[in-house]
């Protein structure tokens, strides 16, 4: 039994070292399998490079360039040297460049234009730049005046109001229908529009009139604002003795309106006529025989109050000077005209008023607009309260027209319309003429219209740059 059991046991053994040894074996050969496969694997991915050996799946992105973190321990690798320069990009109006290889071909096949072609431009030298104002004087070069040319033109606009025998504008007329002559020579016509223009207006106030006149334009005020339009820029003025700007020239009315309300509470002069008989023109007398002896009889001189209509014309002329010439320039009077005590003459103001192409257009009030008074102010002096013609003739002179002669308040505020209407509404006519010659500047201007029965109304002349400044 003994020896039953060891040989047993001997016999389990030798089977255990089999099973070990097979397991082993097989092992061993699945590792060289698989090692075979990788090795086979790697060789066919050398011999067919244009397969991916890992394709990226379908819903990976492509994957981005992005640089290696700098290492701690390595130094950074050197940038590449470049051997050739970085060309700019081509700019729109840049000339396409030709390359060697180009130039080479087109040449061979067009001998012509490599007969023709022209040698490249020198290079221009570094250009070399300073602060402003550390140039000093002595390297400026004075040539450089030589290169600024100075031209002085003269363009002429007229405007131009054609009314008929019933004092209603004519619209309507053509370039044809007009003719020009300047110092009795025809002018080509280069300019013509009917076209309405915005106003640039002055408006002078005469507050040397009586007080009755005085509140009478006093409630006209609003029809002098709404006769204006948004687009036109006003500025009003005020003279008696002496010329004062009330407000400057701007394009909203509440300022004109806040203005004209203020100056509703100005009062005019109320000194009646001068007396010079009757109970009032002596002292007391008893029995005809004057009380405490004989007297002188006073000598009663009316007085002669200034109204410097040339002060306060000339001051608007030369604020409308600096206005655009996008603007029509008027001065609006609201006066009875007459004129004592300025420093400026007439014919220094209405020098100015030509030059700058300002025109006058007037109302006048008080007993300046009776005919009859009209008929005695030819006279150029009136009851020795100064020259009462002096507005008629800026008017007329600068193309504003006959004066509108009105005593009621709407015929006032009628008057008003009618001016505003008629310096935005008019035909202006340009023309460049040539060169002055002569001693005098002036040179005249006659307007034709080509229908009958039609009054024409423009400035009489204008004054011209000479030639040569």
């Amino acid at each position: 039994m003994a020896l039953l059991s060891a040989r047993e046991g001997a016999r389990a053994n030798t089977n255990n070292k089999i099973k070990t040894g097979v397991h082993r074996a097989a092992c061993f050969s699945l590792l060289f399998v698989v090692l075979m496969g990788l090795a086979l694997g790697r060789l066919a991915a050398q011999s067919n490079p244009s397969q991916p050996q890992n394709p990226p799946p379908a819903n990976s992105q492509p994957a981005q360039d992005i640089p290696d973190a700098p290492s701690a321990v390595q130094p950074p690798a050197p940038k590449p040297a470049f051997s050739e320069p970085v060309e700019r990009a081509p700019r729109p109006g840049d000339e396409p460049r030709q390359t060697e290889q180009d130039n080479s071909s087109s040449s061979a096949g067009n001998p012509r234009q490599s007969d023709q072609q022209q040698p490249p431009p020198p290079k221009m030298p570094p250009i070399e730049t300073v602060a402003p104002g550390t140039i000093p004087r002595n390297q400026i070069n004075p040539a450089e005046d030589l290169y600024k040319l100075r031209v002085v033109t003269n363009f002429v606009m007229i405007p131009v109001m054609v009314k008929d025998s019933d004092g209603r504008r004519v619209d309507g007329l053509r370039p044809v229908d007009f003719t020009v002559k300047e110092n009795d020579k025809e002018q080509k016509l280069t300019f013509f529009t009917t076209d309405p223009l915005p106003l640039s207006v002055a408006i002078l106030i005469d507050l040397g009139l009586p007080d009755v006149d005085i509140q009478k334009i006093n409630q006209t005020y609003g029809s002098l604002v709404g006769a204006f339009s948004p687009y036109d820029e006003v500025a009003l003025y005020t003279y008696s003795s002496t010329v004062s700007q009330v407000t400057d020239f701007g394009q909203r009315p509440e300022r004109l309106n806040a203005a004209l309300d203020e100056m509703k509470t100005v009062r005019g002069r109320n000194n009646g006529p001068p007396v010079h008989g009757g109970p009032l023109a002596s002292g007391p007398t008893v029995n005809g025989a004057p009380v405490g002896g004989p007297t002188i009889a006073p000598v009663n001189t009316p007085p002669r109050e200034a109204h410097v209509l040339n002060d306060a014309i000339l001051q608007a002329a030369i604020d409308l000077s600096k206005r655009g010439r996008d603007h029509r320039k008027v001065i609006f009077v609201i006066s009875d005209g007459r004129e004592l005590g300025s420093k400026a003459s007439y014919r220094d103001v209405l020098r100015l008023l030509l030059t700058r192409e300002i025109q006058v257009k007037a109302v006048v009030v008080d007993s300046s607009a009776l005919p009859l008074f009209k008929q005695a102010e030819k006279v150029h002096h009136v009851f020795l309260q100064g020259y009462s013609d002096i507005l008629p003739k800026y008017a007329h002179a600068t193309g504003g027209g006959e004066p509108y002669a009105e005593l009621t308040r709407n015929a006032i505020e009628d008057a008003y319309q009618s001016v505003t209407s008629d310096a935005r509404n008019q035909y202006t006519l340009g023309y460049a003429p040539q060169a002055v010659t002569g001693s005098s500047p002036y040179r005249k201007i006659e307007v034709i219209v080509h229908r009958k029965g039609l009054k024409v109304t423009a400035r009489d002349g204008y004054y011209a740059v000479p030639a040569g400044r």
